[in-house]
């Protein structure tokens, strides 16, 4: 079979979800695949450590750029770059000019179908979204093969804001192999982890991006109990603001920050709680991850979360304005094992029961291989 060339083109390429997921099925469908990725924020590559040594990947440092002022002749140069591929994957707003390009030149003959991927919105549009990118997007999506989104609430936008055709949208939930998570974590995962038996570990795999609200939960964690400690896994540009909450609040020595790391099945479980204290989410893979690992959840109540946990573990997603239920949720989380226990062991029933990764990559692979003329793409 024919090795199929795919051009990904992604907002940032730090591990967050949607990168996390992208590795997922640039993994999964192994050789089949070439791959080349572009960023629009060039430095940010993180997540290239989470792809398999086998697959073929490479970063190119001589193609267009993927930010910049909107113009014809730097939109012509994209799509003279994208004859290169069989098929085009964009990812998020930072990718959007990529998308206009195929659009604005879908006449040309020759040129590859792209599938745009829309998994949320950064801290600009937290409240509400740009009118002005609404726009943006409702007309570059228009050459685009299809639309993916993760949850219902973008699935919603897409049909009634950005005015796609419903045959368009695929809603496709996230999903990991649970089975991963059901080892015991692995000592020494986490650079300096160290637990004493009266600690209750708060944990979060995020990006340290100002959308994230980190500050929000190290103040939480803070008022939550001298006992508490906060273990913070990602990179970004906000870290700097998070040690300075972490100081000001008397948080800095319970707070661990081991930057990004690979696999969390492998220390995931060295939580006893996992927190979100986000802004705007969707379908986040990382809570998936918490919840197979046996993980109780506190969380701002955005994006799809709320109906993502199991139900008794429901009562401690609050509203994302109300800073003191976060707090206090997470408080009675840390004040009770039991409890602890008790919902965690509901909430890896729940990954167990309806987020496998089996019936997300097949979906993947029937909407990829559509685009490239086959049944399947794996």
């Amino acid at each position: 079979m024919k090795t199929s060339r795919i051009l990904h083109l992604h907002s940032t390429f730090n591990l967050g979800g949607k990168e996390a997921r992208a590795v997922q099925l640039m993994n999964y469908f192994g050789e089949q695949a070439e791959h080349t990725i572009l960023s629009a924020e060039p430095g940010n590559l993180s997540a290239r450590e989470a792809i398999a040594k086998h697959i073929k990947v490479n970063f190119p440092e001589d193609a267009p750029p993927l930010a910049g002022k909107p113009s014809l002749k730097r939109y012509r140069k994209m799509i003279d770059y994208y004859r290169g591929f069989d098929l085009v994957l964009s990812y998020n707003w930072g990718a959007m000019d990529g998308v206009m390009a195929r659009t604005l030149f879908s006449g040309f003959k020759g040129l590859p179908p792209l599938i745009h991927h829309e998994d949320g919105f950064n801290e600009d549009e937290r409240t509400k979204l740009n009118w002005k990118r609404n726009l943006f997007r409702k007309f570059a999506l228009g050459g685009s093969m299809a639309l993916v989104v993760p949850s219902e609430r973008l699935e919603t936008i897409a049909k009634t804001v950005w005015k796609q055709p419903e045959n368009k949208i695929h809603r496709i939930p996230n999903g990991i192999e649970v089975k991963r998570f059901d080892k015991k974590p692995q000592r020494g995962a986490l650079p300096g982890f160290k637990k004493a038996k009266e600690d209750v570990v708060v944990g979060t795999v995020a990006g340290l991006r100002a959308i994230k609200n980190l500050p929000r939960l190290v103040r939480a964690c803070a008022t939550a109990g001298d006992n508490v400690r906060l273990v913070i896994v990602g990179e970004g540009p906000e870290k700097e603001a998070v040690l300075s909450e972490a100081k000001r609040c008397g948080m800095d020595d319970r707070l661990l920050m081991p930057g990004f790391q690979a696999n969390p099945e492998r220390y995931v479980g060295l939580f006893d709680i996992f927190a979100l204290s986000s802004d705007s989410e969707q379908f986040p893979i990382s809570l998936i991850e918490a919840m197979a690992a046996g993980l109780p959840v506190v969380a701002t109540d955005v994006g799809d979360i709320k109906s993502m946990v199991c139900q008794v573990n429901q009562e401690f997603i609050t509203p994302v304005v109300e800073e003191d239920a976060f707090v206090r949720a997470l408080s009675k989380l840390v004040q009770s094992e039991q409890l602890r226990q008790n919902i965690g062991a509901q909430n890896r029933m729940k990954a167990q029961a309806e987020y496998n990764e089996s019936k997300m990559l097949a979906r993947y692979a029937i909407l990829y291989g559509h685009a490239l003329g086959r049944p399947r793409f794996a």
